[in-house]
């Protein structure tokens, strides 16, 4: 015995952990999870986005490769005897376009309807969403409500139990029949399908009903009577009951929906009849429901007394449970055992019934008096609107499993962001919901979109049911109104019909709820995270096998749970009607908010899966999917949907919206298990669910739409359905295909991804998608016909029109119709010439109708049809009273206002808009067909040119060809066209060869060709000769015959084969009487014969005969005329080439002339070759040449050399006699003459008078090395004289500036403090040292004058010299030697020098140099004059002398009367050293000679005369050729031999060390170490023009000022003072860092003169006996002579020297100088 449903009771439940043995199996269905205390527990308004919880560990679930991976089974026999769908596996070239692949295997997959792909193994992409953040809430499923069977079974028993209870019977107990429960619902159902109760009756049915519910074997043998007391009691009654009120209930609820439940043929809305607007609901008192619910009422067990005014006391409410209990108790759990018990739609809440539900959103308020008028008719008005949350297109009372909209964001309000539209924050629809109120958190709705009834909207301004009458309106006599327990619609109980009155505690239900309206939906669940749903799955999946799975005594345990198990306890759990097992599902998440499985471009771009085309982020948009074209995102459908199941969740039976394709990939997670029926069998699945359940189909048609029905696989089976099943698996897609119906159910925790897509072949399902939307009046995600104009306008590939010309013309054939539908409609009224449809038409009656085309967008809600919901995108009705909008269909039969419909088609109330004319749409469509039509277009030109031309012409086939490539299509017949075409061209190109007139690849004459032996060329010419043969052009004409086409090559080749037979006749001709033709004739026959192209042996022989005739008439011609050599044995060689006679007299004579002229060449040839050239020979050869063939090579050298020798012989001539000039400024420039000799040594000999010119040269350049002599380099090159003389005006520059003055001693500018701010920089910048220059380097002071010398002018390396080491300068004490690189020529030398140069033959370059060194060094003496006038000295020009003397010093020139002077008379006034300096007469250069490699080997060997060197290291003598001869050549002057360097000493001692190089004559330049006086311990050698106090042991004492004269009055005192002056001896100074040499001696050997032998001590001075510092035997003065005229005499210059040798020598003593090395020695020796 089936028990009925419970109609009340709490439905929080709590988990169960032993699963009963039947009756109900709970998950915790709580709102919110239990508090846990690893969980945080959150406020409800606590958005989603805002929660944290523990995140998943990664390593628990099912991911692909990982270990805890199911693997991949092969087939397994299913529960129902299932088929499996097919499963592919791309390779990665396969997987690249996912398009490209699906179209691949759609063939295939369309017959199931789906299918299963496995990416290929290194296809992983990562898992993106942040698992802390990530909260979702469920939805709570009952498996035995969704399947439609079970639930029709349990609404009709609840509906049963209701019936009888308001009669006042309690069906507590069921029959039963056989100690069985009796069905009574099977019962019912096997009456009906016989007939009903009467003819089952007659025909005595009941035994053979008893064996269908399953009574047989042991029956009693009242079981008929048993079955029809049963049903006559208990379902009769009832049953009479529906046949009376259900009509009247179907009429109430298609009045409330608006329209007809089923879609119908018209599509005109239900008008509304005139009776229906007396009150706000309409039914009469005639009506079928007025009638049921007066016989409901009628039938009434315990009336009572009818009051006049109702009690003002609420009668008590029923208990919510019915209390009715088994009759076999013992053994039978009810369904409504637990609290959680199945609730049906209409069943009352443990509520009191005039409370609003919990789990409804408040209602709005009243509504208005207008909204209510009976004369405006019933608004159909939009619950979602006005703030009631739609549940499968009801605003009413919450359903049973109804999801609140707080679902989405854990909020139990709405947020104040909600927004009336159906889209996100973010701008993207919802595919499920327009229009629906939003929340934190989601801004979406999980519902799919359905059209909500108009319903009355009957809550009072507090919000509180009951407080109306729904049958007059009225809110007075509240306590009259009783409230049905079901619906909670209320009613004066006077206003039934008739009257009635229930006692206070017993329940009533209206006929609604008595008939029932199959109303049904999911409760929403917890909210969770990822982390707490897979523990609450777990925890669930354990429980409830681990007491169902029995034991395995192999592995000692229970047995694992396959999958095999759960499918088929899943099926079992769905059809069972006892036992109800709840779950709860994380369905239809948006990624939006929540965030998607896979990674994106927005939060990963740098992960390349965030771009992978199967990223079903990327899927919908790609470039072949026409979502693409959606300009808006859809949330569930363009942008994905997650799912997160547990064991047993379930999605039941449906096709995605628009008919589209989906892709399902598995993230993670357990198994989930698919049931597909191919697209092919929708409508028989459609029929098979109506005819399975039609008490659900017939209050609710759209029952498909709602996907909340379940029917097992076997009854669809029965039906002749295909049913297909698959199993996916982590990692894995699921693709399901247009039409396909689809379910399935989970195995355990996953976590899925799903969004849809639609490739080109889906535009025809998406168009019956929306018209099947449109007639069962649900939203649809987009308009399909703007979806196709903005690819037109967008995609502009014949690829796309291919599929779109049929889509467009489709709907402009739709359109058409439909507007003129509408047009025929409006004319009914009046007929008139309408502007619509005949703007052109001129008619006296002028249309109100407003017509408007505008094609601008406008919002979706703008052109969405308020009736069917449908999107009216090209045309749509407005109405302008209520801003309502209609599509063609309902314009004007829709109640949009309260006008007619007359009024509503032809007045101005109302508005037709176009977005396109009707020629407008007519040239969109066309484009694009026309466009598709070009591949077929194409294809017919082809056809047309083959079918009317036995021989197409190539010229249209080419032009075909080029326009076929043009298009951007596949074309199949232009591979062949173009095969056909390109064989065509290579015959064309073939012909060309022989047709054109150019001589092409003709190399037969081309004599290098002919001569080359690479193999290659000789292939070449033979493949060639191949091809110039005459059969060819036979050949080609037979193959343009078997080609089969026309062009004009065929017609020219023709001709060209007809022409080269005429020529060859006419050759023939020809060669027989060759004489009897010029050779221009010969020419003319032998090119028409090559200009065929081809080799015919005629053109050889006329070539031949051509050839010859041509070399006679040019042999002919050039006789007389100057030929060479070349060119004769040309024309000889030519003639043996053409085959010339031998004995021909011009032959003869050019072999002649060609002896001749080799003859010729010989002799020139050598008298070249010779080395002194004979120019007369020469000169007749050249005349000769004019009447010979000679070379020209040969000719032109022997005139180059004759030209050379005229041209030096006259410029040499033209140099001596300029050279004779009397006047000296027209002589040449020794450069210019010195230029001319040097390039006569190109010549074989020197032209005559070359020898004078040398003379005068060696004149000029023994003027020259005079000056080399003055200046100390004699040595040197030529050249050198005049970069020494720029460098010693240079010099001499600085040192004779008049402007240098006398000043007081100043500190260099390195040396000077830091001036102040307020102290001025003088800027300019002092001069110091002997060459008067700046500060630069080293700067050494002396002590005594306290100057500054540059350490570089004294040679003097810094790292020889420490700052407190004392200095006296060559200026103070004569005894320093003075440093200097070249010797410096007295300036009357100069003067003589000068004197010279107007007896030289050539103007030197060094004139003007040497004029500014003697105009300076005159000036400057002159300027000195006062300066040395012995009269006008005092001692007070002490200073002034030795600035002076220092200029002098510096100079590069000597003035040797003003140098003596100065020194003499500091020595007088400032003596330092103790005898007076010598007279100096010359300054020679004190750097070291540079000794030759004779004399360092004669050094080394230890000789002291050449002439003992060996043979081979003496000094070769410098010799000339007899015919070469120097210029100097005729000097008698003889090389002097080199002389030996002296041995020089490294002691201490002066006369072990090397001479002077004056022999003693010049003190100023001795070799000798120098005593000084500069030492801090003799207080005597300060300042000169101080004296110190006498008889003082300071060691510094103060200096003090002696006035000039008292130094010159006292002689004697100067005499006494002279020992003072002279250099005592002192210790030496602790750790020197200069050479002490440089300085004052330690040890004085200086004899100190007798007291008053001032004269003795002079003379003593002077006494080379007694002076140690000079030479002291004859041999060194010897010696000392010869190493002087070695350094100082001039040496012919017989060869060019090494200027790079010595100035990298310069450089290297340089180097040393400036480390210091040697430095003493250089300055003594």
């Amino acid at each position: 015995m089936v028990v009925p449903p419970s109609t009340g009771g709490s439905s929080t439940t709590t988990v169960t952990n032993s699963a009963p043995t039947n009756g109900t199996f709970h998950l915790n269905p709580s709102k919110n999870p239990t508090p846990n205390s690893l969980y945080p527990t959150y406020a409800a308004h606590i958005p989603f986005s805002a929660r944290r919880a523990p995140p998943l560990d990664m390593a628990t679930v099912e991911r692909r490769g990982h270990p805890m991976a199911v693997r991949e089974t092969n087939k397994r026999v299913r529960p129902h005897g299932l088929q499996d769908a097919p499963t592919f596996r791309p390779t990665e070239d396969e997987f690249r376009d996912p398009m490209e692949y699906i179209k691949k295997i759609a063939p295939e997959g369309r017959k199931y309807g789906i299918c299963k792909i496995i990416p290929p193994s290194g296809w992983e992409p990562g898992f993106a969403i942040d698992t802390e953040k990530f909260h979702f809430r469920t939805r709570r499923q009952e498996l035995n409500s969704v399947e439609g069977g079970t639930r029709t079974n349990l609404n009709y028993l609840d509906q049963l139990t209701k019936f009888h209870k308001q009669h006042g019977v309690n069906l507590n107990r069921f029959p039963s029949v056989d100690k069985k429960p009796l069905d009574l619902y099977r019962l019912k159902k096997a009456v009906e399908t016989r007939g009903g109760f009467e003819k089952v009756c007659k025909l005595k049915k009941w035994a053979e009903i008893g064996r269908d519910l399953g009574y047989s074997g042991k029956i009693m043998s009242s079981l008929s009577t048993s079955l029809k007391n049963s049903y006559q009691k208990w379902l009769h009654p009832y049953e009479e009951y529906l046949r009376v009120a259900k009509p009247g209930v179907q009429q109430q609820l298609e009045f409330e929906y608006g329209g007809p439940f089923t879609p119908s043929a018209s599509h005109s809305p239900m008008k509304r009849s005139q009776s229906q607007q007396t009150t706000p609901l309409g039914p009469q008192d005639h009506s079928p429901a007025v009638q049921a619910s007066a016989a409901l009422h009628a039938s009434l067990q315990q009336p009572e007394e009818r009051q006049d005014k109702p009690s003002s006391v609420e009668p008590q409410q029923p208990p919510t449970s019915s209390g009715f209990t088994a009759v076999n108790s013992g053994g039978f759990t009810p369904v409504n055992l637990t609290p959680a018990s199945f609730q049906a739609v209409n069943t009352p809440n443990s509520l009191p019934k005039r409370d609003k539900p919990t789990n409804v959103s408040a209602p709005p308020s009243q509504p208005s008096a207008e909204s209510l008028n009976p004369a405006r008719g019933v608004e159909f008005q939009n619950p979602a609107l006005n703030g009631i949350p739609p549940v499968n297109g009801h605003a009413t009372n919450p359903l049973k499993r109804t999801i609140s909209h707080d679902s989405l964001s854990g909020s139990s309000s709405k947020g104040p962001g909600t927004s009336g539209e159906g889209t996100d924050e973010n701008g993207r629809r919802s595919k499920r919901l327009k229009k629906a109120p939003t929340v934190v958190g989601s801004h979406m709705s999980l519902l799919r979109p359905t059209t909500p009834r108009a319903l009355v909207q009957r809550y009072n301004i507090n919000g509180k049911t009951g407080e109306i009458c729904d049958t007059c309106g009225k809110t007075d006599d509240k306590p009259a109104i009783f409230v049905c327990d079901g619906c909670e619609n209320s009613y004066h109980w006077y206003c039934l019909d008739p009257a009635v009155e229930i006692p206070a505690n017993q329940g009533w239900h209206c006929p609604r709820c008595l008939v029932g309206t199959g109303e049904f939906g999911f409760e929403e669940g917890g909210i969770y995270s990822l982390k707490q749903f897979q523990e609450k799955a777990q925890s669930f999946k354990d429980s409830y096998f681990a007491p169902r799975m029995p034991y395995d005594p192999v592995l000692n345990r229970k047995r694992q749970v396959t999958e095999d198990d759960v499918e088929r306890e899943f099926w079992r759990l769905v059809e069972s009607i006892t036992e109800t097992v709840e779950v709860e599902y994380g369905a239809d998440i948006h990624s939006t908010t929540h965030g998607s499985g896979f990674p994106t471009i927005e939060k990963n771009p740098l992960d390349p899966y965030s771009t992978d085309p199967w990223n079903l982020n990327i899927l919908p948009l790609h470039p072949e999917s026409l979502f693409r074209h959606i300009k808006s995102d859809i949330s569930g459908m363009t942008v994905p949907w997650l799912y997160v199941g547990m064991c047993f969740s379930t999605f039941c039976w449906h096709n995605e919206d628009h008919y589209s394709y989906s892709a399902n990939y598995q993230h993670f997670g357990s198994t989930k298990t698919w049931y597909g029926i191919p697209g092919a069998d929708a409508e028989r699945f459609e029929e098979a669910m109506k005819q399975a359940v039609p008490e659900l189909f017939e209050t609710q048609p759209d029952l498909l739409f709602q996907l909340v029905t379940l029917l097992p696989p076997d009854q669809l089976k029965k039906a002749s359905v295909n049913v297909y099943a698959l199993d996916q698996r982590a990692g894995q897609f699921v693709i399901t295909f247009p039409q396909a119906y689809h379910a399935g159910f989970n195995h355990g925790f996953n976590f899925n991804e799903a969004v849809n897509f639609a490739p080109h072949d889906w535009e025809p399902f998406g168009e019956t998608g929306a018209e099947r939307l449109q007639a069962f009046r649900k939203q649809p995600c987009f308009s399909h016909d703007e979806l196709l104009l903005t690819a037109a306008n967008r995609d502009t590939t014949i690829k796309t029109a291919k599929w779109l010309a049929p889509a467009l013309q489709r709907l402009r054939q739709r359109e058409v119709q439909q507007r003129a539908g509408l047009l025929t409609r409006h004319k009914e009224f009046i007929d008139h010439h309408c502007r619509i449809d005949e703007p052109d038409v001129e008619s006296n009656f002028h249309c109100e109708l407003g017509f408007e085309v505008d094609d601008k967008d406008v919002p979706e809600s703008d052109y969405q049809c308020t009736f069917c919901k449908a999107y009216s995108y090209l045309s749509r009705f407005r109405c302008n009273t209520t801003s309502r909008v209609m599509c063609l269909l309902h314009a004007g039969t829709y109640d949009c206002c309260d006008a007619a419909e007359e009024l509503r088609l032809t007045s101005s109330t109302h508005t037709l808009v176009y977005r396109y004319s009707d020629s407008g749409l007519e040239a969109v469509v066309q484009k694009v067909t026309d466009r598709s039509r070009m591949p077929e277009a194409w294809q017919e030109k082809l056809d047309k040119i083959l079918d009317d031309e036995p021989k197409p012409s190539l010229k249209a086939l080419r032009s075909l060809v080029g326009e076929g490539e043009r298009i951007p299509y596949d074309l199949p017949g232009l591979p062949d066209l173009k095969n056909f075409v390109n064989k065509c061209n290579a015959w064309v190109d073939e012909a060309t060869n022989y047709i054109t007139r150019k001589q092409q690849n003709r190399r037969k004459n081309d004599r290098v060709w002919r001569k080359s032996t690479s193999a290659k060329a000789t292939e070449q010419e033979e493949r060639e000769k191949e091809l110039r043969k005459i059969e060819n052009i036979h050949k080609l004409l037979a193959a343009a015959e078997e080609i089969s086409f026309d062009c004009p090559e065929i017609t020219t080749l023709t001709e060209r084969s007809e022409a080269i037979a005429e020529f060859q006749l006419d050759a023939r001709t020809a060669l027989k009487t060759p004489g009897l033709r010029s050779t221009q004739e010969f020419e003319d026959l032998v090119e028409v014969g090559k200009g065929f192209n081809v080799d015919i042996p005629e053109v050889e022989k006329l070539d031949q005969v051509v050839q010859q005739m041509k070399w006679t008439d040019k042999a002919r011609e050039l006789r007389g005329q100057f030929q060479t050599l070349e060119d004769v044995a040309d024309l000889i060689s030519r003639a043996s080439e053409i085959e010339i006679p031998d004995h021909s007299e011009l032959l003869l004579y050019y072999k002649d002339q060609q002896a001749q002229g080799e003859l010729w060449e010989a002799k020139a040839n050598e008298l070249i070759s010779v080395e002194s050239v004979h120019y007369q020979q020469l000169e007749a050869l050249s005349t000769q040449a004019g009447s010979l063939p000679v070379s020209r090579q040969t000719l032109t050298a022997v005139d180059g050399i004759l030209a050379k020798q005229r041209e030096a012989h006259r410029q040499i001539q033209d140099m001596y006699d300029r050279s004779k000039n009397a006047d000296f400024r027209s002589r040449p420039k020794y450069k210019t003459v010195r230029e001319v000799l040097d390039g006569l040594s190109e010549l074989n000999s020197k032209p005559t008078g070359t020898i004078d010119l040398e003379k005068e040269i060696k004149h000029h350049e023994d003027w020259m090395r005079k000056g080399k002599k003055l200046f100390g380099k004699a040595n040197a090159p030529l050249h050198i004289l005049q970069a020494h003389m720029n460098y010693v005006a240079e010099h001499n520059r600085h040192c004779f500036d008049l402007q240098d003055k006398p000043r007081m001693p100043v500190e260099p500018a390195s040396r000077e403090h830091t001036p102040v701010d307020s102290q001025e920089v003088d800027p300019v910048r002092e001069v110091f040292c002997m060459c008067r220059q700046p500060e630069a380097g080293l700067m050494i002071e002396c002590e005594l004058c306290h100057e500054w010398y540059h350490g570089k002018c004294l040679k003097i390396a810094r790292g020889k010299f420490k700052e407190d080491d004392k200095y006296t300068c060559p200026i103070c004490d004569w005894r320093v030697k003075i440093p200097r690189d070249a010797a410096r020529p007295k300036l009357e030398d100069l003067q003589d020098w000068q004197t010279e140069i107007s007896t030289l033959p050539f103007q030197p370059e060094e004139e003007d140099t040497l004029e500014e060194i003697i105009t300076r060094g005159q000036q400057f003496r002159e300027f000195m004059q006062p300066y040395t006038n012995p009269m006008m000295i005092t001692p007070e020009e002490v200073t002034t002398q030795r600035f002076y003397l220092r200029k002098i010093e510096g100079a590069e020139i000597l003035l040797s009367h003003e140098t003596n002077f100065f020194r003499q008379e500091l020595h007088k006034w400032a003596p330092v050293a103790p005898m007076p300096p010598p007279m100096l007469d010359v300054s020679l250069s004190t750097r070291k000679p540079r000794p030759t490699k004779q004399q360092k080997e004669m050094t080394r060997l230890g000789i002291t005369n050449p002439d003992e060197l060996p043979q081979h290291l003496r000094t070769k003598q410098h010799s000339f050729s007899k015919h070469r001869k120097p210029s100097d050549s005729t000097s008698s002057k003889g090389n002097h031999p080199l002389q030996p360097a002296p041995r020089r000493g490294r002691g201490r001692s002066g006369a072990s060390n090397a001479a002077s190089i004056g022999g003693g004559r010049d003190p100023h330049t001795h070799n000798h170490r120098l005593p000084m006086a500069t030492t801090s311990s003799h207080p005597e050698s300060s300042y000169p023009a101080y004296i110190p106090p006498p008889h003082t042991n300071n060691q510094h004492p103060d200096y003090v000022l002696v006035p000039g004269p008292s130094y010159y009055q006292n002689h004697h005192s100067h005499s006494s003072h002279s020992s003072r002056l002279d250099s005592p001896g002192f210790p030496p100074r602790s750790a020197p860092s200069l050479d002490p040499s440089l300085f004052s001696p330690t040890n004085n050997h200086y004899p100190s003169p007798p007291p008053g032998s001032h004269g003795q001590s002079q003379s003593h001075m002077h006494s080379p006996q007694n002076n140690p510092y000079s030479t002291s035997s004859q041999s060194a003065r010897d010696l000392d002579h010869v190493f002087a005229e070695f350094t100082t005499d001039p040496a012919e210059d017989v060869g060019p020297r090494n200027e790079a040798a010595e100035a990298l020598e310069d450089r290297r003593r340089d180097e040393d100088d400036e480390h210091g090395s040697g430095l003493a020695d250089e300055f003594l020796r």
